[in-house]
């Protein structure tokens, strides 16, 4: 069945609600056709798109809704109980995916590419997310604001300075003399490549919903290309599969944001981190984010994105005037000439001689250390990430999508590790190592480390920098929460006490991780996720797949569809349909 007569067959499915922070638009004098057949004015919202989508059965339902808990349940027994043995079981998995795979991640981060290139530079490129007539829902600033604080916000605040240092002695294809390769690497593993492996998931999504009126979960952006036998247990297994991602992602996550936001408050405050002040961070922050959830996207998590917005710049030009100045001008335009210059010999960097005999340990590929393991960490934090990108991105063309999701955070991502990254580096050569030795023995302490060495408010930037380690982790754990309420509740609605729920549900499984493993745990179950992006990333192919057919079938039927879903107006159809805005009577 192609896509249009797909579409036509679902076209008499009255509409959805997607909750309380989509667009609404009103009518204010729309007739209508009442059930007694008498025709009358009304005042009725309509909640767009209009659903038209699958009704998954109850035993689907079920098994999507019980079984993630079970599995993760399970999975945090067998980790807490024997972590040597898990963590050698998760090692020999992934000296296994590096061993044999380096190749398919590389080939898929190029088609990421290649994809959003294609996107942006066709026609399907003025294609308008949530019809012709959609306006955008958030301003510019608030729509980067949240797309950066939930992609990569607390990954930078990570790794700006600690990649950079680590990587200043060893570093293919670019020459590592002065910390440049590091710098250049840093640029690419955060950069566009990244961007667009988020940005290629999440116009999948966000097509299918805004413009198709399916749910913004993964199952219905991927299963039409399948056979219809094949269609509804593969829909389970993919939902599963990103249910699974999201909760130990974001939990895993959790653990190692409470740890490094210790180690910030432990530089400035002479806070000694341990259980004790583990837990009380992360209820802290569990805390936080459960207010942000429940008072919607609005209210809370654009608020809060703008905030880290304001304050990362604070950070940068306050690192960027009282720090090495002339250096870190100098360093940006030496890296940023050597990114452009060798941005494809990277893209395409596999290490093939190590690819001649398969490897004894992970630990013996450069690529193990840092590419397939980011790539795989990408591709892991998809579903959440690219799922709440999808959300908030109604009104836009598929052109200004592409570019709003890869150019612009991108260019962010290169001056933020420009400053960042050269002030660590000047830093570290004036201390004799200083900077490098405190990575070494703790990762996450480089950031706070280099801000040490800053004359004048070195200080005040600590606490800044300390408080955007919080602020970005809650609107990362607050998006995460949208997006996997969105895979557990769709077709039907969830209300902000879900999302609350969820919220904590994630908090005691990253609070359960630190206090009975500490953080070799929690460092064995993130590698473990980061594992599950070998199998994910096949279901991204086939979504990117699925997204080209319907893209290229777009006929005359499927854009009278969009409209028909997205049409502002009062229709018939609208007065049959549940709080959930799911039909309730099928309308001739």
């Amino acid at each position: 069945m192609s896509v249009h007569e797909q579409e036509k067959s679902n076209s008499a499915t009255p509409p959805r609600t997607t909750g309380e922070d989509s667009e609404v638009v009103t009518s204010d004098r729309a007739e209508a056709n009442t059930p007694d057949g008498n025709q009358q004015h009304k005042t009725r919202k309509v909640e767009l798109p209009r659903f038209r989508g699958r009704l998954i059965p109850p035993l689907d339902r079920a098994i999507i809704k019980i079984l993630p808990p079970v599995l993760i349940l399970a999975l945090i027994i067998a980790v807490t109980v024997n972590p040597s043995g898990a963590a050698e079981v998760i090692n020999q998995l992934r000296t296994f995916v590096t061993s044999g795979f380096t190749w398919l991640f590389i080939l898929y981060s190029l088609i990421a590419v290649a994809v959003c290139v294609w996107l942006s530079v066709s026609r399907v490129g003025k294609i308008r997310l949530g019809g012709p007539k959609a306006k955008p829902e958030h301003s510019n600033f608030a729509w980067y604001s949240m797309l950066f604080a939930c992609g990569q916000g607390i990954g930078l605040i990570f790794w700006s300075v600690a990649q950079p240092i680590m990587m200043r002695e060893e570093s293919p294809v670019v020459p590592a003399a002065g910390g440049e390769g590091g710098m250049v690497w840093t640029y690419f593993h955060w950069g566009l490549t990244a961007w667009a492996m988020y940005c290629v998931v999440a116009v999948c999504l966000a097509y299918s919903h805004h413009n198709l009126g399916k749910t913004l979960t993964f199952r219905e952006a991927t299963v039409d290309i399948l056979p219809k036998k094949a269609q509804r247990s593969a829909g389970v297994v993919v939902e599963l599969l990103a249910i699974m991602a999201t909760v130990l992602g974001l939990a895993t996550s959790f653990g190692f944001a409470a740890l490094q936001f210790t180690s910030g408050l432990a530089s400035f405050t002479g806070l000694t981190s341990g259980p004790g002040l583990w837990i009380a961070v992360i209820v802290a922050l569990g805390g936080l984010t459960a207010v942000s959830a429940f008072l919607g996207v609005n209210k809370g998590m654009k608020r809060i994105s703008e905030t880290n917005s304001i304050l990362s710049i604070v950070l940068m030009v306050g690192v960027f005037v009282f720090g090495p100045t002339v250096f870190i001008i100098s360093n940006m335009s030496q890296t940023f000439g050597s990114f452009f210059y060798n941005f494809l010999p990277m893209s395409f960097w596999t290490d093939a001689p190590t690819s001649a005999a398969p490897l004894d340990s992970w630990q013996d590929s450069w690529n193990g250390w840092w590419t397939v393991f980011i790539w795989c960490w990408v591709i892991a934090f998809s579903p959440f990430v690219a799922g709440f990108i999808a959300r908030i991105s109604r009104g836009r063309t598929i052109r200004e999508f592409v570019i709003g999701v890869t150019v612009i955070p991108s260019l962010i991502v290169m001056v933020w590790v420009g400053i960042l990254g050269s002030a660590a580096i000047h830093y570290d050569n004036e201390s004799e190592g200083s900077i490098s030795a405190d990575v070494a023995a703790d990762t996450s302490s480089g950031l706070f480390s280099m801000l040490n060495g800053v004359p004048f408010i070195g200080g005040l930037l600590l606490v800044v920098a300390t408080i955007l380690v919080a602020t970005y982790y809650i609107t990362s754990l607050d998006s995460g929460a949208y997006a996997l309420a969105e895979f557990v509740s769709a077709p039907k609605k969830s209300g902000p006490w879900f999302r609350v729920v969820l919220v904590a549900s994630i908090a005691s499984v990253a609070l359960i991780l630190l206090s009975l493993g500490g953080t070799a745990v929690v460092d064995t179950v993130q590698t473990g996720t980061i594992i599950g992006g070998f199998p994910f990333a096949f279901v991204i192919l086939l979504m990117i797949a699925n997204l080209i057919r319907r893209l290229r079938l777009r006929n005359k039927e499927v854009k009278r569809l969009e409209k028909d879903i997205n049409d502002p107006n009062h229709r018939v159809e609208d007065d049959f349909v549940d709080a959930d805005g799911l039909p309730t009577r099928q309308i001739d």
